[in-house]
């Protein structure tokens, strides 16, 4: 193919890459070196995102990784080494370049203020929807060992702005979306009395983030009063219990925490309250005689991980007695193709996607090996609450139940019964505390 020719196909296949997202320094050394050794779209496509992917983690830049190569190459710039046979030895040089950018423990050192998101206030929009947003947890998977969880869409989009979400992934623009009816939607909903339901508000949106705007609170109180066979989860990263302290909402209603230690809330959960800011708040719910719960998801691998997270089940050990705790959930980090696509599209300094990846069903995460090691970590750290608060590892391969927790549950069924088993034992404490408090007065 001639150069001219060549070129018109570089104007064509670029388009079709993250080439354009890059900055003009980057995008001018990979044009030079695509006339040179003529990529493809896959090549090209390929090189793109390691720059990237480089620039987003603050990393040297993709001509600092090419002439790297160039140095350590004993065929590039020889006059027997054919083109064909050049381009070739690159690309192994920077993928094993990038293989172990992504392996090791990466820390934060050269991140600073200047790299946090100038994230837009979002828009608060009502609309009234045909239908309410009820439905199995949209990444519920057989081939994860998983605990049925129904989702209820009380608000659509967050106002957080979490580098790893995969609610980016799914709802777009700057609108966060409540239904002017779902009051009425919620009080019509019909549920069999016979059956336990658990369901969860924060797969759409932080669960109290809005407080009770349009009364949203309020809803899921009545609906939770009047269905006293639901556990309603409201999960969060917001320290806004404003609304929870001040009403005598039902007992079946648990509010959890999502954890991180604050070097990855400060660098990849924007906008979040702070660790201590969560944990005061969920303080104030355990002191007020109600139920909480924490998630460890995602448990992410970085350079001081391991000590951060110790810290942290150390705390949560002495700050809250675990009567007042119905959960502990411990995931990590699990991308599809395009939540990752979406990550990089944004013009966001961030490292989580510098990180060792498998393909694991579909998706993609941290080796098992690495997982076991990570979760173990934690489980390990919260041994004062063994046996005493329901452990479970979320969206995870059956194959790491034994190795972190000594059990496992050979069906969803049947971590879902024992899930909700548990959960309902500390229910019933507590409304048995509340009948003893008001026989004493």
């Amino acid at each position: 193919m001639t150069s001219i020719q060549y070129q018109e196909k570089f104007n064509r296949i670029a388009e079709q890459t993250s080439f354009r997202l890059l900055n003009g320094e980057d995008q001018d050394f990979l044009k030079n070196q695509a006339l040179k050794y003529q990529f493809t779209l896959q090549e090209l496509q390929l090189v793109s995102d390691m720059a990237l992917d480089r620039l987003r983690w603050k990393e040297a830049g993709i001509s600092d990784a090419w002439n790297q190569v160039a140095r350590q190459s004993d065929c590039v710039n020889k006059k027997q080494t054919s083109i064909s046979v050049e381009k070739k030895k690159f690309f192994i040089g920077l993928r094993q370049q990038h293989e172990s950018l992504r392996s090791g423990a990466k820390d934060y050192k050269q991140f600073s203020f200047q790299d946090k998101p100038r994230t837009q206030k979002p828009q608060l929009a009502i609309k009234v929807k045909p239908r309410l947003g009820l439905g199995r947890c949209p990444v519920a998977s057989e081939k994860t060992r998983c605990c049925n969880l129904l989702t209820l869409d009380a608000v659509e989009k967050c106002g957080f702005d979490c580098s790893y979400c995969s609610i980016q992934s799914f709802y777009h623009g700057n609108k966060v979306t409540f239904d002017e009816s779902f009051a009425e939607k919620l009080n019509s909903l019909e549920l069999d009395p016979e059956t336990t339901y658990h369901i969860g508000t924060g797969q759409s949106s932080d669960s109290l983030l809005w407080g009770n705007h349009l009364g949203v609170l309020d809803a899921l109180s009545a609906f939770a009063t009047a269905h006293p066979n639901v556990i309603l989860e409201l999960k969060t990263k917001s320290r806004n219990v404003r609304w929870l302290l001040d009403h005598d909402y039902p007992p079946n209603i648990i509010c959890t925490w999502s954890l991180n230690p604050q070097n990855i809330i400060e660098h990849e959960e924007h906008l979040t309250a702070s660790l201590e800011q969560r944990l005061v708040s969920a303080q104030q719910i355990a002191s007020k005689g109600r139920l909480v719960g924490f998630h460890f998801h995602p448990v992410v691998y970085y350079d001081g991980w391991a000590d951060d997270y110790k810290n942290i089940c150390s705390d949560i050990t002495q700050r809250f007695a675990p009567d007042s705790v119905a959960l502990l959930s411990l995931g990590t980090l699990t991308f599809t193709r395009s939540v990752m696509k979406t990550i990089r599209k944004r013009p966001l300094t961030s490292k989580i996607l510098q990180m060792p990846m498998e393909e694991i069903a579909g998706k993609f995460s941290y080796p098992l090996d690495l997982k076991i090691e990570m979760f173990k970590t934690v489980f390990d750290a919260l041994m004062p609450w063994h046996e005493k608060v329901f452990f479970y590892l979320c969206m995870e391969a059956q194959s790491l139940w034994s190795p972190v927790f000594g059990y496992e549950y050979q069906t969803n069924a049947e971590l879902e019964s024992a899930m909700k088993d548990a959960y309902f034992a500390k229910i019933r404490l507590i409304k048995d505390s509340q009948s003893a408090s008001l026989m004493g007065n």
